[in-house]
């Protein structure tokens, strides 16, 4: 199994450009690929995410139900990222998010016990958890301040200047729950911007 995924072990440990042979040697032995198909479920709501996810190849969606039963996206995970419920992660808590496949999705897991030893072990293993736990800070930070200084169309231009991977591959009902807007609203933005 290894060996069929060899190209993503590969890439995902030139990550650690840090880490002595050795190091990467013992990295290596603790990684595991998980392969989900489309619609299938990477996380669900009150489960404790016991290994974090670094996604090789797909997309995933992060969402939550509110009070109303209406699914409420608050992000997407694509390929070199980390798929994570990041605080309920590192205390071990059980999430308040669903985490679903988009597409066929192939995802590298190392477990949170084998990413508490290697803190231990190895003082690089730290620094990388350091910029790991700043990276999701801004992403949240980012997203928050959205909501309080743009509009609906600055959220949309920022998200598809920001994202130009992933837009022809998110539904448009997924994309305006992410910006907090109806998917009418969405489409008179859009052609308001196709007329520009």
């Amino acid at each position: 199994m290894k060996e069929k995924f060899k190209t993503y072990y590969d890439s995902y440990l030139k990550l650690f450009t840090h880490l002595s042979l050795e190091e990467l040697e013992i990295l290596r032995s603790q990684l595991e690929i998980k392969e989900l198909g489309k619609k299938d479920f990477f996380l669900k709501r009150g489960e404790v995410q016991k290994h974090m996810g670094y996604v090789c190849k797909g997309l995933l969606r992060r969402y939550y139900i509110n009070e109303k039963g209406n699914k409420i996206t608050t992000g997407f995970v694509k390929e070199n990222e980390y798929a994570t419920d990041y605080p309920a992660f590192i205390r071990q808590k059980p999430t308040k998010y669903y985490m679903e496949c988009l597409e066929p999705s192939v995802i590298i897991e190392l477990s949170y016990q084998d990413i508490q030893e290697g803190y231990k072990k190895f003082k690089n293993n730290e620094m990388y958890g350091r910029l790991i736990a700043e990276y999701v800070l801004t992403v949240q930070t980012d997203r928050v301040e959205s909501f309080l200084f743009e509009n609906a169309e600055q959220r949309y231009l920022n998200f598809i200047h920001d994202n130009p991977d992933i837009i022809n591959r998110i539904s448009l009902t997924h994309l305006a729950s992410y910006l907090g807007i109806e998917r009418q609203s969405l489409s008179r933005i859009r052609k308001k911007i196709a007329k520009k």
